[in-house]
C-alpha cells in the first residue's frame, strides 16, 4: 500500500518504497495499518496530514529509549502519531492531545479504542495556545517528558516558547514538516502547489530560529517531510 500521509523527502520514490515496504510495514501495529487506511480513504490527498510510517517507527523507538510517561501533541488530525505514541508508552502513560477538529479525531479514534490505548490519551478540543497556557497556570511546567507538533505552521515559533517551559530539562519537543516536500531549499521562482507555497516561510523561519535557539541541543532529520528534534537544556 502506497504511504499517502506524507510526501516523503527522499526524492527517489523507490527509495523512499523500499524503506516502507521492507522495515516500516512489516512492523506497523495493526491497528495503525487500519487508521491510515480509514484516513487515505476519508480524507484522500489531505491523507497527507498524518506522518509517514517510517517517520512514526522512529518516533516510537525514540519514546521508549526516553522511557517517556507524559507526553503532548499539538495538532492530531485522525491520530496516527497520536495512536503511535500511545502503543509505544506505558500503561499509566499521559498523553494531551490537542486539536480544535473533533471530527478528524473521531475518524481515528475507533482504532484507538481497538488498540485499547484510549485510557491514556486526554483530547482537548481547543487550540493549542489556550490549552498550554492553562497547563502552566496549573503547575505543570517541567512536568512533559515528550511533545510532538504538527500543526498550524505560523505558530510553530509561538509554540516553541510554550513547550520549553512544559516539557523538562532534557525532554524533546519534535517538529514535523520541517522540510516541507523539499521547498525550504526552493526558489522563490520554483513551481510549488499553493498549499506549499503558503507555509514555506513560516517553516523557513522556524528552522533559522531553532538554529539559533541557545537553550536547545538540535537535529534536524530527513525522514518523512522532515522532523526536527529539540532537546531543552535549560
Amino acid at each position: 500500500m502506497k504511504d499517502q500521509f506524507s510526501p516523503t523527502i527522499l526524492q527517489n520514490e523507490a527509495l523512499a518504497k523500499y524503506i516502507l515496504e521492507t522495515s516500516a510495514y512489516p512492523r506497523e501495529h495493526e491497528q495503525l495499518k487500519e487508521l491510515r487506511s480509514a484516513t487515505v480513504h476519508k480524507y484522500q490527498f489531505w491523507s497527507l496530514m498524518n506522518v509517514t510510517a517510517d517517520e512514526g517507527q522512529f518516533l516510537s523507538m525514540l519514546l521508549k529509549i526516553m522511557n517517556a510517561k507524559k507526553t503532548i501533541e499539538v495538532g492530531v488530525f485522525t491520530g496516527y502519531s497520536l495512536l503511535t505514541t500511545a502503543l509505544s508508552l506505558p500503561h499509566d502513560a499521559k498523553i494531551i492531545a490537542i486539536d480544535p477538529d473533533r471530527e478528524a479525531y473521531e475518524t481515528g479514534l475507533p482504532f484507538i479504542h481497538k488498540a485499547n490505548m484510549a485510557h491514556k490519551i486526554q483530547f482537548i478540543q481547543s487550540d493549542a495556545t489556550t490549552v498550554m497556557d492553562e497547563l502552566m497556570a496549573k503547575g505543570e511546567e517541567g512536568t512533559f517528558d515528550f511533545a510532538f507538533v504538527d500543526a498550524d505552521k505560523e505558530n510553530y515559533i509561538n509554540y516553541h516558547e510554550k513547550l520549553l517551559k512544559l516539557v523538562r530539562v532534557g525532554g524533546i519537543v519534535a517538529y514535523d514538516n520541517t522540510l516541507w516536500s523539499g521547498t525550504v531549499a526552493a526558489s522563490e521562482d520554483d513551481d510549488m502547489q499553493d498549499y506549499l507555497k503558503g507555509c514555506r516561510g513560516h517553516i523557513m523561519k522556524l528552522n533559522t530560529f531553532l538554529a539559533q535557539d541557545p537553550r536547545i541541543e538540535l537535529a534536524q532529520l530527513s525522514i518523512g517531510d522532515g522532523l526536527t528534534l529539540c532537546k531543552r537544556l535549560k
